[in-house]
Order: C-alpha cells, then sequence, then structure tokens
C-alpha cells in the first residue's frame, strides 16, 4: 500500500535499495535519482555528501548511486544505502530525483519504492501525486530516531532543477563548462628526506684545564724525632685536587625542518551538466556513467567558426553552413572477429536489434537540423562489441575541419550526456575521428580521439581511418568489401 504524504514508518532491513520507478514513452522526460547525506543541521558537510550520476558513490560507502535499468516501458532508477555504514554524524538520507529534457508533470506513474537490498522484500513504497511544473523532487527521507533507522514520505518539488535543491542543501554547484587544466604540473618543495642539509659548524675543542694545585687542609703539624733519631713532620696535611667538571657533552645535530605543506585548493564544486572530455581526461566509463543498458545516442552537429565579419571560407558568417555536408561515420568490430562500417553512403546505415547493433538514422545535409545526425548503438548487447570507432567525414562544402565548430555528444538513454568539440583542426583533413569506443572487462570505455586523418595519396578517407587504426577491412573503389 503506498504511504502518505508526511507519513513515516520504521526500516528494519540493514541495507535499502530506494528505487525511483516510472513509465517511459513518448515526450516523456528522464529522470536522475540522488542522494544527500544531511547533518542535525539539515545541511551537507561537504560536496561529497551528495550522490548522483557524476558522483555515484559516497567516500564512506555507505551510498551508491546503482543506474537506470528498463523493462518494457518501466524505467527505474536505484540508490543503494547501506545504513549500517552511514557515519554518526548523518541524521538524514535525501532520496531525490531530476528530471532531464521536461517537467515531473509529465513523468507517468512516478513512484519510489524502498526494498530490503537482501531479500528484495518491498519496504515502504510512495507515489507522488500532482506533480506539475517541478524539475526536482524530494521523494522520501531515511533518518535517526532514537537509534532506529525510519522512511517519511516527502513529495517537495522544485521548479529550479537538481542544482536548485543541490544549492538548498549546502552544495556548491558549478554548471558553466569546465575549463581546461594546465598542463604544468603545480612544484611543491622536495620531500624532507631529500633536502640538502648544511653541515653543522665546527667545534672547538675544549681548553686545556691547568693541573690542580695541591691544596692544604690546613692541619695543624709538628716536627718529632724519629726512632732512627732524624726529624719528622706528624699531621703532615694530605694534597686533594679539587673535582673536575666533565667536558660538556657534543651539540645535538640540526633538527630538520619540514617544508611547508603544498597550498590546499578548495574542493571544485559539484558539476550537474554533461561529462566533457578534453586532453587532460580524455576517458570515460559508460557503465560508470550509468549507461549499462538501453541505446547511446551519438549525436553530431556543426556551426561556422566566427572569423571576425566573414567565415573562412569567404561567406557571410551564418549560425550553419547552408552548403556543408558532414558525414557520421563509424567503424565497429564484434567479439567474435565480425567488423565493417556504417555510413550513409550505399545505403549502409546498420541495424539496431542484430549485427553490428548500431544504426545510422539519416543524412543531415546542412548541420541546419538541431537533431544534426545520429548513430545509435545498442548497449543492451555491450557484451558483443570489441571496438567502435566514431568519426566524422566532410563530403561536400568544405576541404578541412580547420575553420569549423563540430560537437559530438553521446546521450545514453541512462546517464549524463558526454560531450567533446571537434575544433582543433590545423591541417587540410576531410576526416576526423571523435571517440574511440572499447569493451575494457565488460565495461564499454569511451576515449577522446580528436584526430585529423589525411589520407595517403590513392586512398579515400574512410580507408584512411581504417588503416590509421589498424581495423583490417578489405577495400576496392566503391567502399568496404563484403
Amino acid at each position: 500500500m503506498s504511504m502518505l504524504k508526511g507519513a513515516n514508518m520504521p526500516v528494519q532491513a540493514p541495507v535499502v535499495r530506494a528505487v525511483l520507478g516510472w513509465q517511459s514513452g513518448p515526450g516523456v522526460p528522464d529522470a536522475d535519482g540522488s542522494a544527500l547525506l544531511l547533518t542535525g543541521g539539515g545541511k551537507v558537510r561537504d560536496d561529497s555528501d551528495f550522490v548522483f550520476y557524476n558522483q555515484p558513490s559516497h567516500p564512506a560507502g555507505a551510498v551508491r548511486h546503482e543506474g537506470k535499468a528498463t523493462a518494457g516501458n518501466q524505467v527505474t532508477d536505484t540508490v543503494l544505502v547501506d545504513l549500517g555504514r552511514v557515519e554518526q554524524s548523518i541524521e538524514r538520507i535525501v532520496l531525490a530525483a531530476s528530471a532531464d529534457g521536461g517537467t515531473f508533470g509529465k513523468v507517468p506513474g512516478l513512484h519510489i519504492r524502498l526494498l530490503d537490498a537482501t531479500s528484495g522484500a518491498e519496504v515502504a513504497r510512495f507515489d507522488s501525486p500532482g506533480a506539475t511544473s517541478e524539475t526536482a523532487f524530494i521523494f522520501g527521507e531515511l533518518y535517526r530516531r532514537a537509534g532506529q533507522w525510519k522512511f517519511r514520505a516527502v513529495g517537495q518539488g522544485y521548479a529550479s532543477g537538481l542544482a536548485g535543491l543541490a544549492r538548498d542543501f549546502g552544495i556548491s554547484v558549478d554548471d558553466s563548462p569546465a575549463p581546461a587544466a594546465s598542463a604544468q604540473p603545480t612544484s611543491y618543495p622536495p620531500p624532507v628526506s631529500n633536502l640538502p642539509m648544511a653541515p653543522p659548524p665546527p667545534v672547538a675543542p675544549p681548553a686545556p684545564v691547568a693541573p690542580p694545585a695541591p691544596v692544604t687542609q690546613g692541619w695543624p703539624s709538628v716536627t718529632v724525632t724519629g726512632p732512627d733519631g732524624q726529624p719528622q713532620r706528624i699531621g703532615l696535611p694530605a694534597t686533594v685536587p679539587p673535582p673536575v667538571a666533565p667536558p660538556p657533552p657534543p651539540p645535538a645535530p640540526p633538527v630538520p625542518v619540514a617544508p611547508p605543506a603544498p597550498p590546499v585548493a578548495p574542493p571544485a564544486p559539484v558539476r550537474l551538466s554533461k561529462v566533457t572530455l578534453t586532453k587532460q581526461a580524455p576517458t570515460v566509463s559508460l557503465a560508470k556513467q550509468g549507461g549499462r543498458s538501453g541505446s547511446l545516442r551519438v549525436n553530431l552537429n556543426w556551426s561556422m567558426r566566427s572569423l571576425g565579419k566573414r567565415g573562412l571560407f569567404g561567406k557571410q558568417r551564418t549560425a550553419h553552413l547552408p552548403d556543408l555536408d558532414l558525414d557520421l561515420c563509424c567503424l565497429w568490430e564484434l567479439m567474435d572477429g565480425r567488423k565493417g562500417i556504417v555510413h550513409p553512403l550505399d545505403n549502409q546505415f546498420g541495424q539496431l536489434n542484430d549485427a553490428p547493433y548500431i544504426m545510422l538514422d539519416g543524412d543531415d545535409r546542412t548541420g541546419a537540423n538541431e537533431a544534426g545526425e545520429n548513430l545509435t548503438i545498442n548497449l543492451d548487447h555491450t557484451d558483443k562489441f570489441r571496438r567502435i570507432l566514431v568519426y566524422a567525414s566532410i563530403y561536400d562544402g568544405a576541404d578541412s575541419f580547420a575553420g569549423l565548430d563540430a560537437v559530438a555528444t553521446l546521450y545514453p538513454q541512462h546517464g549524463a550526456p558526454i560531450e567533446m568539440r571537434l575544433d582543433e583542426c590545423t591541417v587540410m583533413s576531410r576526416a576526423g575521428v571523435l571517440f574511440l569506443i572499447e569493451n575494457v572487462n565488460g565495461e564499454l570505455v569511451v576515449r577522446r580521439e580528436s584526430r585529423y586523418i589525411i589520407p595517403a595519396p590513392g586512398q579515400f578517407r574512410n580507408q584512411a581511418v581504417d588503416l590509421a587504426y589498424n581495423w583490417g577491412l578489405s577495400w576496392v573503389a566503391a567502399g568496404p568489401k563484403t
């Protein structure tokens, strides 16, 4: 039975899964679950207390974002909470979600279920009613009361999205593009063990000590005649040397002084927006971004770079080039050794539900279409992929990528978008490689390439890309030999 808003109940299970669920369909926004770990003051201690798709695991290991799954038209996004590992300073764990591409009023069947992670039994359920224009929602919270964990159905909406919700609880949010990292590492003083040590100053030898003069005790003495008839003194005082002070101990060696600690930079704000692949951060795991299943859409859009009043090719600058035709293509290889190409020439668009499990949706000849060109990869067949090389080829309208701004974005069905820009070309190349996606121990890892290929004499662009990456296709004049 679904709980009423504001109701609470005890939680006996030591480990629980908070499962956000809804029905997918045309025009239905995606939703992303998250958790915030709060102290008694109702705020996070720092940004690491926010667990979501871009920060999927809490440092203490108590909370983990497990990602999404789809069964028919039912979609779930799950957060696991190990209550026994929650630190004592944490009193509440807020279970929230944000809508991507619309409002929660357009998401049917929205609910949250709390499950025993061991048995799978339902501990609690809350069907959130009345959502309209909200783009973020608190569905419930786990909280401590007298040493016992409880769950409360909350149902509080936010029109300011995930960023507004996060800021309310003390998260510093950076939703701007990430600046490029410096290529030069910061220099710090060397460790103590490597510091040159100045020799101690020489110690002067102690001054010689003169032998002590005899000291007379001052006793009285008399002279008498001895048995041999000779005079003899009786009571002659003994000569006693004064005590000599021990030499001072040698000076202690100088104690090395540790260098000052390197400056600690403040933690970077949490990024809620898409992941951007750069030279400094060129790879990302699709699985760790939540892209374990469903579809992966690869989108390509392009425009002319601003070069004053007129463009590089002598045309008046506009948002898009009306006569520029870029083709989105990929080379693919499966675990069973089969390999090939997907591109618009000769209608080699591929297919989703059979090999190669990749499909190109069409050929945008202008770039003016907001949807651009799209290549869809079926992640339900991740185990069948060995590698996929995604690249763009200028078919018509320009002699090189120099002067163009092309943007490639990966949109996992479950996870944050991954973006890279193709804007660094300085050579006369009409083939730009975007991403290499490889199967690494069962996970698809995306690597930014940003590589521009110049065909050798007698080669054509697709063949040159193949040879640059040792793909091993056999080519004839019309394309790959099948």
